[in-house]
């Protein structure tokens, strides 16, 4: 998929395999949304020059606490070090003519260019869509927004919690209708870099059959309203507005969370067999009055939740959740991240990685959620993960190569 394979030099790459091995990213972005979308791509294999400001760098540099001291006496911030690993830093000052001499000669040689300024910003620079073309038909730019590129609002600044807000996310978390939550990650943030990365792989894909590269939007608007799913039909089509109803599923009962004697429980009865199985490991007449179907539960969902909780009452949660396994009823805890960081089902994953940083020494990360497979059912060994860069860590080296590789 790669315009200039040629022109990456193994040394230069910080991901020596992967299936975007030899595509080059050139990451414009900052704070989460767009660098996660690039962080995705660097994680396939892919070549990912991040550029920042020169001075300060990404915002996340600085978003903290918690910060962790280097061996230079700096802070690092953690948040910049969740989303840019396996990437290369370059400082430039794109108002100069420096920087954009160094900008268009990345342009000529990239695969894909990826900004998420506020809308017009890039056009502002001097980088048009057709001033890109015009230097790389084979680019593909992906540009991500707050509410999109156009329309009566597309103007405006995105930040996460406000879209979460603005498109509806936060109606549907909480307690109740009168406690609206945000998600406890910057969700909007992360599925617009999840979409985006997911459209640039498939105008990757059609630059084989076409030869051009196109241009990739993307919103946190677009891309929270993209996962409402059975929330959304509730109101396009049965003309319902979903509220927060707290830990309980609105179309499944039972489906939530459960007090035990002490601790709690989820449970996840999806289905009749289901709930006649849990009926049947503690006693309950599944078939008694406003509990024999699932929209009669749903219905009376409080009296399910109480008669279940009753029934869980005697124990801990560890043995309900022991008696619930035996049963072949589907079930879990609720763990805190050290627990889930902790947990060798979470490790066997491959979701940590070690990585060696220039001033934090070695240091563990979320990893990839990603594995791959041969048909012979052999994985495939993912190149060493690389540490998030320091500011301008690999400008001389990026800048000599463009003059002479």
């Amino acid at each position: 998929m790669t315009a200039h394979s040629a022109d990456h030099p193994a040394e230069q790459s910080s991901q020596a395999q992967g299936p975007l091995a030899g595509t080059l990213v050139v990451d414009l972005t900052r704070a989460l949304a767009g660098p996660h979308a690039a962080m995705m791509m660097a994680d396939l294999g892919a070549r990912v020059i991040k550029i920042e400001a020169p001075g300060s760098g990404d915002e996340t540099r600085s978003w903290g606490p918690p910060f962790v001291e280097g061996q230079d006496g700096e802070d690092v911030a953690t948040y910049f070090l969740s989303c840019n690993r396996n990437k290369e830093s370059v400082a430039l000052d794109l108002k100069s003519d420096d920087g954009r001499e160094v900008l268009t000669a990345l342009v000529r040689r990239a695969d894909v260019l990826m900004e998420n300024f506020r809308p017009g910003t890039l056009d502002r620079l001097g980088f048009t869509a057709e001033r890109l073309a015009e230097l790389n038909p084979r680019l593909v730019l992906l540009s991500i927004s707050g509410f999109g590129h156009d329309g009566p609002e597309g103007g405006r600044a995105g930040y996460d919690q406000i879209a979460q807000g603005e498109a509806g996310l936060m109606s549907l978390t909480g307690s109740g209708p009168e406690d609206p939550q945000r998600v406890g990650v910057p969700i909007g943030d992360l599925l617009s870099g999840m979409y985006g990365a997911y459209g640039v792989l498939a105008a990757l894909l059609e630059r084989e059959r076409t030869g051009r590269g196109q241009v990739v939007r993307t919103s946190l608007l677009a891309s929270i309203v993209g996962v409402h799913a059975f929330q959304g039909t509730r109101w396009t089509v049965a003309g319902e507005v979903p509220r927060a109803q707290g830990n309980h599923h609105p179309s499944i009962a039972p489906y939530g969370l459960f007090r035990c004697g002490t601790g709690s429980v989820q449970v996840a009865c999806g289905n009749e067999s289901l709930w006649r199985r849990l009926c049947t490991e503690f006693g309950l007449d599944p078939e008694a009055e406003g509990m024999a179907t699932n929209a009669e539960r749903v219905a009376h969902r409080d009296r399910v939740i109480a008669t279940l909780e009753e029934a869980f009452a005697p124990q801990t949660g560890e043995e309900v959740l022991a008696r619930l396994a035996a049963a072949g009823v589907p079930a879990g805890k609720v763990r805190d991240l050290q627990e889930v960081y902790e947990w060798e089902q979470t490790r066997s994953q491959g979701l940590l990685v070690d990585v060696e940083h220039p001033t934090l020494g070695r240091v563990q990360l979320p990893g990839p959620p990603l594995r791959f497979f041969g048909h012979d059912g052999g994985e495939v060994t993912p190149a060493a993960h690389q540490s998030p860069p320091l500011l301008d860590e690999h400008g001389p080296a990026v800048r000599k190569w463009l003059q002479h590789g």
